[in-house]
């Protein structure tokens, strides 16, 4: 039989469950069945993964994913992790730069904005060359980049259906609470022409709270903030949806009725029907792994756009990938802040570890 290779060995594929039995016996029950299921869509990945070493002479036919964002020097964000999502959600990945930042597990340190006629070069390398069949954009870094990003969007797709599926993740502000433009003024007029000019283009939107606060100019805190607010940024961009990420929302300020400091919601809006739906996952208590899920969601949910899943399925399925890849994550991975890991974005593609190897040998 010929050899998976090391990147697939099942050897070096353990899953360990980390839950233990508990008084809240309901909530345990469903935990391990997410992990059951979460196990399962691993073990399919490497199969099929398998499958493809195997027949090494067989093409492999890819839908094409487009990130147009930042750079991520620390490799956590930006589209680093956009395009280490999109090979482990199975889509090939293009990329186009739209700032350099110097950047660790712990915060930016320095930005470096690219020039908008580059990228404009950029965009238009890839467009007259590589199909793509969704786009995701994330840091724009000053008005002047949205305003070339959306044109050249325009431009290459005049017609609206036939744009690919584009998913808008606004960043303004990275996980560490680092500002990623420069200025009040800056972040003022980049907001605005975001609003008038990308907004509109977008399938979906994908902001976090102080994201969609900073949009809509009053705060999003609660669930029904979270549902108005997706209602007025369909309304005001024309945009089919809206996801609202409520990652950073807790018991305090959020809807008793629908959540609890053991959930993690997000809200979806979808314009057609004006009808709304909260996404729900269990809260990680350990949350040191979590720095760039904003960017990855994003990229996730382009790839599952780009399978044609529909909006409902690609966000479940996202959020379980983002979701694992939290609760999977690599530790440590700073020596500055030992207690600082990863998303590990390769969750269901297995690697042989040192030990592994000295097995083997």
């Amino acid at each position: 039989m010929p050899s998976r290779g090391p990147c697939f060995n099942n050897r070096s594929f353990v899953a360990r469950s980390t839950y233990q039995p508990s008084h809240r016996s309901r909530a345990a029950l469903w935990r391990i069945s997410e992990f059951r299921e979460a196990r399962r869509r691993k073990l399919d990945v490497i199969a099929r993964a398998s499958l493809v070493m195997e027949r090494s002479n067989t093409k492999v036919h890819l839908p094409s994913v487009l990130t147009i964002a930042g750079s991520d020097s620390g490799g956590g964000a930006g589209v680093q992790a956009d395009l280490k999502t999109f090979l482990a959600r199975g889509v090939y990945g293009a990329s186009v730069i739209t700032a350099l930042t110097a950047q660790n597990s712990r915060g930016v340190t320095g930005i470096l904005a690219t020039p908008a006629w580059f990228v404009k070069e950029q965009l238009t390398a890839v467009f007259s060359d590589i199909r793509v069949d969704a786009i995701k954009t994330g840091m724009l870094a000053n008005a002047e980049v949205i305003r070339t990003v959306a044109q050249t969007i325009k431009d290459a797709f005049p017609e609206r259906s036939s744009r690919p599926a584009i998913v808008v993740d606004p960043v303004l502000i990275a996980t560490s609470g680092d500002s990623l433009l420069a200025s009040e003024e800056e972040r003022a007029e980049a907001i605005s022409v975001l609003k008038q000019d990308l907004l509109p283009l977008a399938t979906v939107i994908t902001p976090n709270l102080s994201e969609a606060s900073a949009l809509l100019g009053w705060e999003v805190s609660a669930v029904e903030h979270m549902r108005r607010a997706a209602r007025e940024l369909c309304e005001q961009t024309g945009c089919a949806h809206v996801v609202i990420k409520g990652g950073h929302a807790f018991e305090s300020n959020v809807g008793a009725k629908e959540s609890s400091s053991d959930a993690c919601i997000d809200v979806l809006y979808t314009a057609e029907d004006a009808q709304f739906e909260a996404f729900s996952k269990p809260r990680l208590e350990d949350i040191s792994c979590s720095h760039g899920t904003g960017c990855t969601l994003a990229a996730a949910l382009a790839a599952e756009l780009a399978k044609k899943r529909s909006m409902r399925l690609a966000l479940l399925e996202a959020k379980a990938y983002v979701y694992d890849a939290m609760r999977c994550g690599v530790f440590p991975i700073s020596r500055a802040a030992p207690h600082q890991g990863a998303l590990n974005h390769g969750v269901g593609i297995t690697f042989s570890s040192p030990s592994d190897k000295a097995d083997q040998q």
